[in-house]
């Protein structure tokens, strides 16, 4: 019997618009003889399947005097609320199984400073950073004398690239933290680590903790930024060319955090290789891109898996 599949996207971040075409992506994977899917949309308050409106007491909607009630939830929304526990929670108040990290592990992995809190003992190599809250006072100049120049300023708790500015000067830096807070409350200032930007998508099959072949995103912009990831203002060389041992590194620590935080579903890893070879963290993304252009779907292709089988090994954790 076909189980009938929530697939959730929208949210309201910045990237929105791209979640919506992760999940149309998504929905064209899923093998229409196993699984009935339903696409809703979540914007606000105003959660939809094909006009229909969603009742949040129990996840369901009515059709023609019919009520569509879902077997799980497969959550495509990149930011708020799908990537920082706040769906997750409410499914976990409901009883719905879902696909992604638990509401505990998102809100950690979500939290850029509160992720490299946890992952302390780990003994994974990070940016010094310095960590502020809406209203905090700070002086420039002691954060320069710490961090360095360049700094990266990032919004905290934001699962968006809006907000993030490379810092060159001093004098830029006010600003640069004006435009973080403008997408959250928090905001993490980090040194600058020069190298070759690398990611590794990672999944649990059912057995074993699967990581896929590994990126090199070259942006042709000062960073990884929107206009990079979207507008094709960059070159993502899949698998990159790293050496044995750089693939084993950076496979070790993926695995590692996966295992560490508890992760479920498909998980993203980045990282900024030095040219000494040494591999520092990045964050994490419990919800990466799953767009067409996205760097997951990449992965997988160069190892030779489909999309659909990868979702059903997923799906069949939690149905």
């Amino acid at each position: 019997m076909k189980k009938t599949i929530a697939l959730i996207y929208g949210g309201d971040s910045s990237e929105w618009e791209i979640s919506v075409m992760s999940g149309k992506n998504v929905a064209a994977a899923l093998d229409p003889v196993k699984y009935d899917v339903h696409e809703i949309l979540l914007r606000g308050s105003d959660w939809t399947c094909n006009g229909f409106q969603i009742d949040k007491t129990d996840f369901s909607y009515c059709k023609d005097g019919i009520k569509i009630r879902f077997d799980a939830a497969l959550i495509m929304i990149h930011g708020t609320p799908g990537e920082n526990g706040i769906l997750q929670g409410y499914f976990e108040m409901i009883g719905m199984p879902y696909t992604t990290c638990s509401s505990y592990v998102s809100v950690l992995t979500f939290d850029k400073f509160a992720c490299k809190t946890f992952m302390r003992d780990l003994h994974i190599p990070m940016a010094k950073d310095v960590y502020l809250r809406r209203g905090d006072s700070f002086d420039i100049g002691e954060i320069t004398r710490h961090l360095g120049l360049p700094i990266f300023v990032k919004p905290s708790d934001g699962g968006s690239s809006f907000g993030v500015t490379k810092v060159k000067k001093e004098s830029d830096l006010k600003k640069a933290i004006e435009c973080a807070f403008s997408e959250g409350e928090t905001v993490l200032l980090e040194e600058f680590i020069g190298g070759r930007e690398l990611t590794q998508g990672v999944y649990f099959d059912g057995t074993d903790i699967v990581p896929l072949p590994i990126t090199e995103i070259i942006s042709h912009n000062e960073f990884f930024d929107y206009d990079a990831k979207y507008n094709g203002k960059s070159d993502e060389v899949c698998p990159a060319a790293v050496s044995t041992e750089e693939a084993e590194a950076v496979r070790r620590y993926t695995t590692r955090i996966y295992h560490h935080f508890g992760c479920k579903g498909l998980v993203r890893v980045d990282y900024i290789m030095r040219p000494d070879g040494e591999i520092y963290f990045l964050e994490i993304n419990t919800v990466p891109g799953m767009t067409k252009m996205s760097l997951v779907p990449g992965q997988l292709r160069a190892a030779g898996l489909n999309l659909s089988d990868v979702l059903d090994s997923i799906l069949a954790q939690v149905l």
